[in-house]
């Protein structure tokens, strides 16, 4: 009972970093807390007496927990075309108390974690792990199943989209506009060459569960596959701001939906599309005159 009582004690003081390692790596703070119990559960049937290093254990547990959720979030796309939208960090939300929301926000953006999102699930436990929370290659390795070097060029891949996106948030807002702005004349007109010019080659296009029960693609990848989808097809865009940054909004009767747009060099590298009223709510949104 004793090294019971111990253990939860010192895992209820590890808990805001495994939050923390968890959230980064899944953008969700509902699956953020699924994945610190379900490390909880591991740790309390689990024999640690010989583990020299509980804290390093606990977040290799976290990381593989997350790891199995990310792989499972990728089968439910693959079958069902259902893609999910990172949850920013807010606090209208009253279950996140100031200590939980500043460990959170601190690094993670939105626009950060759209481009996780387009990453394969182990680059991004690489890139989370390592560059995040400074976690050696050699013991990332095991969790992705790569042997040391393959996992630092995990890390390497996923380090040049987040550069590409860190370097975005400094692009003049006109300059964005104005890829916006083409963006949609392009796709009203069904442009497709236009398209093609405007989107990033690896582009990846995401609705959530309410847009795509109104016709949105559930995930498409690549810049033909998500011209051929927006080309001719969008309808009653207008450009808008959405948390501050340049995208489109489009209000069908009572259906709102929102495109959040990552530009990055002129390109469009992320097209998220959300349409659930949870998420609305979060989003401060402010139509632009054309």
């Amino acid at each position: 009972m004793e090294t019971t009582n111990w253990l939860a004690a010192h895992f209820e003081a590890r808990r805001p970093h495994l939050r923390a390692v968890a959230y980064r790596i899944l953008g969700s703070l509902a699956e953020a807390e699924d994945a610190v119990q379900e490390s909880w559960l591991r740790l309390s049937r689990a024999d640690t007496s010989g583990v020299e290093n509980l804290d390093g254990w606990l977040t290799t547990v976290v990381a593989r927990v997350c790891l199995n959720l990310l792989d499972a979030r990728k089968a439910r796309r693959e079958e069902s075309l259902e893609a999910s939208v990172p949850e920013p960090i807010t606090s209208r939300e009253s279950e996140i108390d100031p200590e939980q929301e500043a460990l959170l926000a601190d690094s993670v953006g939105l626009a950060l974690l759209v481009i996780l999102d387009t990453l394969t699930p182990a680059e991004r436990l690489a890139f989370v792990l390592h560059d995040i929370f400074e976690m050696p290659f050699d013991e990332i390795a095991p969790i992705v199943e790569r042997s040391a070097p393959a996992t630092r060029q995990l890390a390497s891949r996923a380090r040049r989209r987040v550069r590409a996106a860190t370097r975005e948030q400094d692009t003049d807002r006109a300059t964005s506009r104005a890829v916006v702005d083409a963006f949609l004349a392009a796709s009203r007109g069904g442009d497709f060459d236009a398209l093609l010019t405007l989107l990033d080659p690896d582009v990846v296009l995401r609705a959530d569960r309410a847009a795509v029960s109104v016709g949105a693609p559930g995930e498409v990848r690549g810049a033909r596959a998500v011209a051929q989808q927006v080309s001719g097809r969008v309808r009653g865009l207008q450009p808008a701001l959405v948390n501050g940054a340049v995208g489109a909004v489009a209000q069908r009767g009572q259906q709102v939906l929102v495109f959040r747009l990552t530009i990055t060099n002129g390109k469009i590298m992320a097209i998220n599309v959300v349409a659930d009223p949870e998420h609305l709510r979060q989003l401060a949104i402010s139509i632009l005159s054309e």
